[in-house]
């Protein structure tokens, strides 16, 4: 008993010591938390205290366990009341923290985590997608210059997805660096906290709703795209193709969990690497017919910035990179799995553009395999079709996810009720707004059919914000006492440079919109 008692007054005194050298705002909160007190002005300090104390308790794991079984030996005498006593185990004042962490503890370690290889081939789904068949269109407007913005692209998207997952991480008094943040709104409300701690939020779910939903249009669309032009002697236009297409997408509003389509996204996925290999094999055939002199410096001032838009969007995977990276067994292999992902994404799509636009050059479209034989074409795009309309419950789910969340699940701030009854089952209104989704991707679908000039406004309405603009702005805001004068640099430039691409390829690919529908310009 003497024993338990002096070592619960040893672990008092440290206790009290660790809380009394905390300099931050953030760690006196959370103090406060352990406490029993809420500290409302600053709950990232809770975060951080939280990170810090696990930090702590690992430190102390030896001297834990033995008190724990002290405790256990003594738990006749002492009851329950020491248990919750223990302010160490709790942060809301519920008890039991000691039991609900050791649990915790155990289901994290229980919770299967990735390896860097398999985090890498998630990337390179995102990154490699079947999106880059618009790529050599880009190098038809840029010549040289869209070879090399395919390079700049991949190096910057590589660097931001380094600096937004080092925008969740912060250092504590030992100068070790704990996870103090999980997603990238949790990143923006930190940056515009204590004035609008939700506003950040909302710049970024609304960005990425916009991104996902713009995702589905552009699978309608090139999915009407590739059957129209598989079938050019069927009397069937590309808007009926995408209404046909958009009819087999319905089930979508009634899915609950993406379990029975992810059975198909490796088979989707080897398919398209496939049929990447046998347009290139087709172009390697023809290659004394290259077209070398069609490939110039020069640039076409209005479609090029159409161009770095469509790049751009051929890139963006930060929205699930913080829960990537919280999900590997090693995230310290995070850096060396970005670097080898987009070197490998930005040869393939730089070989890939440049070979496809040699061969057919100034004949080149907006769907690189529209220009391939009828012969070829039509197996090449209905495998394409297939994994397009496979591939569009994913956004589409992803998209739902948030607005439900936003608009019916958001506790007490929500706007609507909850869609999904007692039992789990979906409501009119939730089937509503799923069936209005799918509804909606059609009308953009059918009415907005010009696959390249969408895939450049999303780069630059989105593509470019989430990618450039917001991560280098968040890590200065953030990581600010920390940085180095050649890190101020390239945050700095890089907002820059992706701000005037941002501005220029929105507004070409709004007036290049115009012009289509202006003079009815089919893809």
């Amino acid at each position: 008993m003497a024993h338990l008692i002096r070592h619960k007054i040893t672990n008092k005194l440290t206790n009290a010591a660790h809380t009394v050298s905390h300099k931050s705002q953030a760690k006196v909160s959370g103090v406060f938390a352990r406490l029993g007190f809420q500290a409302a002005t600053d709950e990232e300090g809770l975060g951080f205290a939280e990170c810090d104390d696990l930090d702590y308790d690992y430190r102390q794991g030896m001297q834990m366990d033995v008190l724990r079984g002290e405790e256990e030996e003594g738990g006749d005498m002492e009851g329950e009341g020491e248990l919750e006593g223990d302010t160490r185990y709790q942060r809301d004042g519920t008890g039991q923290r000691q039991s609900t962490l050791k649990s915790g503890g155990s289901l994290e370690e229980d919770k299967p985590k990735i390896t860097s290889w398999e985090a890498g081939w998630n990337v390179t789904n995102a990154i490699q997608g079947m999106f880059v068949l618009g790529l050599p269109y880009a190098i038809l407007h840029g010549g040289y210059l869209g070879l090399f913005l395919i390079i700049f692209a991949a190096v910057v998207c590589c660097y931001t997805g380094k600096i937004l997952i080092a925008c969740l991480y912060e250092e504590n008094e030992d100068g070790i660096k704990v996870r103090v943040r999980d997603s990238y709104v949790d990143i923006a409300n930190a940056c515009c906290a204590p004035r609008f701690p939700a506003l950040g939020g909302h710049v970024v779910n609304v960005a990425q709703i916009i991104e996902l939903v713009m995702t589905c249009i552009l699978y309608v669309v090139v999915s009407g795209n590739l059957m129209y032009n598989s079938f050019p002697s069927f009397p069937v236009s590309q808007k009926a193709w995408s209404v046909l297409a958009t009819a087999a997408l319905l089930p979508c509003a009634f899915l609950k969990n993406l379990k029975a389509v992810s059975k198909f996204s490796l088979l989707c996925t080897l398919a398209h690497f496939v049929i990447n290999i046998l347009v290139i094999a087709y172009c390697l055939s023809r290659a004394r017919e290259w077209a070398w002199e069609k490939v110039k410096f020069y640039i076409d001032v209005k479609k090029f910035p159409i161009s770095i838009g469509i790049i751009v969007f051929s890139y963006t995977s930060q929205i699930f990179l913080p829960s990537l990276e919280g999900n590997m067994q090693k995230p310290s292999e995070f850096h060396c799995m970005m670097d080898w992902t987009h070197i490998t994404a930005c040869v393939l799509k730089g070989l890939f553009a440049l070979v496809a636009y040699l061969t057919w050059a100034d004949a080149t479209k907006e769907v690189i395999t529209d220009n391939l034989p009828s012969t070829i074409r039509a197996v090449v795009n209905l495998f394409l079709v297939a994994k397009a309309l496979l591939s569009y419950p994913l956004p589409f789910f992803a998209a739902v996810e948030v607005l439900e969340k936003s608009l019916f699940q958001d506790g007490g701030r929500a706007l609507f009720p909850d869609c999904y009854g007692p039992g789990g089952q979906l409501k009119t209104w939730g089937l509503g707004l799923r069936v209005g989704l799918v509804v909606f991707t059609l009308l953009m679908a059918v009415f907005v059919p010009h696959f390249a000039l969408l895939m450049g406004l999303t780069g630059s309405l989105t593509g470019a914000g989430l990618c450039f603009l917001l991560p280098s702005l968040f890590h200065l805001k953030l990581q600010w006492r920390n940085l180095l004068w050649h890190h101020v640099f390239f945050d700095v430039s890089i907002f820059v440079i992706g701000g005037i691409c941002a501005i220029s390829g929105l507004i070409h690919s709004i007036e290049g919109l115009i012009e289509a529908f202006r003079y009815n310009i089919h893809d």
